[in-house]
């Protein structure tokens, strides 16, 4: 699943790509892709150009030459963009494709068809909507701490909440308590001042780092815990590798905490 810093990439590609370039019709293979309906669609951004875009988690937000009219990409399981020239053949599994007056397009990959394409008139107004919490990258310790601190919960469940924060998927949130020396079980309620401030500046280093490597895993630097991630082919050690804590060399335990396969080291993440 495309997570927080995959979809800063494609929020980066789209600005590189498509912007200022008048919209002349929309192509949709499956309405069912969309969450208003086709006419209100096209109707209100054929003849739009795309001007700006806004990042909040795993949400693209695309602003257009009318504050009003905004598109939301939701990049689900295996969402990606892709433009290219009208001379060429539609990408593979491009089922919603905008075409722009100057003969380029972009296309929205949706392979498995988890994705979703609407629009929304106001960006915040969708964002309390839908309870979607600061992004990871935004928010202040101060907020992070109130949000965190009122949770019962192990702490892994509460980061992976959106409406507590925004962006962190399940390998970030294994790396984040990792770098941040604070082991998935711990009760969010029971976290120290201490604890909330490595973990303020931990969800930003990781979050930090997966957007200046472009989410290309396996160049993450060596510290990292997703090293300990069998599929992620890391070409720092040898294949046995990922059996270890990059830091200490203790065994990586692997467990369940709400429902996610979890990775931590016992030693540098005591209970």
């Amino acid at each position: 699943m495309p997570e927080l810093p995959e979809v800063e990439t494609r929020r980066q590609y789209l600005e590189a790509s498509s912007l200022h370039q008048p919209i002349d019709h929309i192509l949709v293979e499956d309405h069912k892709l969309l969450t208003v309906d086709y006419e209100t669609l096209t109707g209100k951004l054929t003849g739009r150009s795309f001007t700006s875009t806004r990042r909040v988690g795993k949400n693209l937000f695309v602003l257009t030459d009318d504050p009003a009219v905004i598109l939301h990409l939701h990049f689900g399981m295996t969402g990606d963009l892709e433009y290219y020239h009208s001379s060429v053949g539609r990408p593979k599994y491009a089922r919603i494709v905008f075409t722009f007056e100057n003969g380029f397009n972009l296309g929205f990959i949706c392979p498995r068809k988890f994705e979703r394409v609407g629009l929304v008139d106001n960006i915040d107004t969708y964002l309390a909507r839908k309870k979607i919490a600061p992004d990871g990258l935004d928010i202040s310790l101060s907020e992070l701490t109130a949000r965190v601190r009122r949770r019962k919960s192990p702490v892994k469940p509460v980061l992976l909440d959106q409406s507590v924060v925004a962006g962190l998927g399940n390998w970030i949130v294994d790396d984040v308590l990792f770098q941040a020396g604070i082991h998935p079980l711990m009760l969010a309620g029971s976290l120290s001042d201490d604890d909330m401030s490595r973990l303020h500046a931990a969800i930003r280093h990781v979050l930090t780092v997966a957007i200046e490597e472009e989410a290309i895993y396996r160049n993450f630097p060596k510290s990292f815990l997703i090293h300990a991630r069998e599929w992620d082919h890391s070409p720092y050690d040898s294949p046995d590798a990922h059996r270890y804590c990059p830091v200490c060399g203790t065994p990586v335990a692997r467990t369940v905490v709400g429902g996610r396969t979890t990775l931590y080291c016992p030693h540098c993440q005591p209970v």
